[in-house]
């Protein structure tokens, strides 16, 4: 039986991903951490009831748990992995806003631990999708930009996915300034910038999780997109995770390295 630790379990995200451990046999949940809680009663979060609840990582001893599923913000994420891997969890992280220097510090780690974990930008099987025939794309189309779209209370921007999908774009693209010479009456109307990708975030109620990629060529424009109206939607890739993450000794970026 493999033990499972849910951080941010109390949120939107993190009950579903209790929902999904709950239906997986093979799989327990054992903790849950937490930093806000209306109730110290395991079950009214459809946690087991003999699962132990915590507020502060530091009170976690290590053993209660073989996979840390995290699922918090982005001021948290890398203080939770780098606990998770020098306590002996193997991390699967969705909570986005790890900087590059912090992704290769924990990588460092992972292998110094000689401890597997994913962290994925997105679990959504139709994002990953996304990203894959944008870098195809982007080696006929250089003129690109992203928008993406989400719901108001989303803490980052832009989005894990947006950014990784630009990183990916990168390295087949030729360094590329679309419209260099425009000038912005007002400023950040271009959006963010990364290698000369202009990436555009929305953030709005009524939205889940949505991202465009336009390519536009002399006399002819492509777009990309995929759309997330459920947040169950992306357990199919937490599932994955969790049946895989076993198999890992280091930690891996994106979820489509380990499909």
């Amino acid at each position: 039986m493999t033990k499972v630790l849910i951080a941010g379990f109390a949120g939107s995200m993190g009950q579903q991903a209790v929902n999904l451990v709950n239906s997986l046999p093979g799989f327990e949940i054992t903790a849950g951490l937490a930093h806000t809680l209306k109730s110290q009663n395991p079950e009214d979060y459809q946690l087991p009831a003999a699962a132990k609840i915590f507020t502060n990582r530091a009170d976690i001893p290590a053993g209660i748990a073989d996979v840390w599923v995290d699922f918090t913000v982005p001021s948290a994420v890398y203080g939770n992995v780098k606990f998770a891997l020098e306590h002996g969890f193997r991390p699967v992280v969705g909570t986005t806003g790890l900087t590059d220097e912090q992704e290769s510090e924990l990588l460092a780690l992972s292998k110094e631990k000689h401890l597997g974990g994913l962290i994925a930008p997105n679990f959504g099987m139709s994002a990953v999708l996304l990203m894959k025939f944008a870098k195809e794309a982007a080696k006929y189309f250089p003129d690109v930009e992203i928008i993406e779209m989400h719901h108001e209370d989303k803490k980052d921007a832009p989005s894990g996915t947006a950014l990784s999908t630009a990183k990916m774009i990168a390295e087949v693209r030729e360094p590329h300034q679309t419209a260099p010479d425009t000038t912005e009456s007002l400023a950040g109307a271009r959006g963010g910038d990364y290698q000369g990708i202009k990436i555009h975030a929305v953030r709005l109620p009524g939205y889940i999780a949505h991202e465009q990629v336009l390519f536009g060529g002399k006399g002819e424009a492509l777009t990309i997109r995929q759309d997330s109206f459920d947040r169950g939607s992306f357990m199919s890739g937490v599932k994955v995770a969790l049946e895989r993450v076993g198999e890992l000794d280091q930690l891996v970026v994106g979820l489509e390295n380990i499909l």
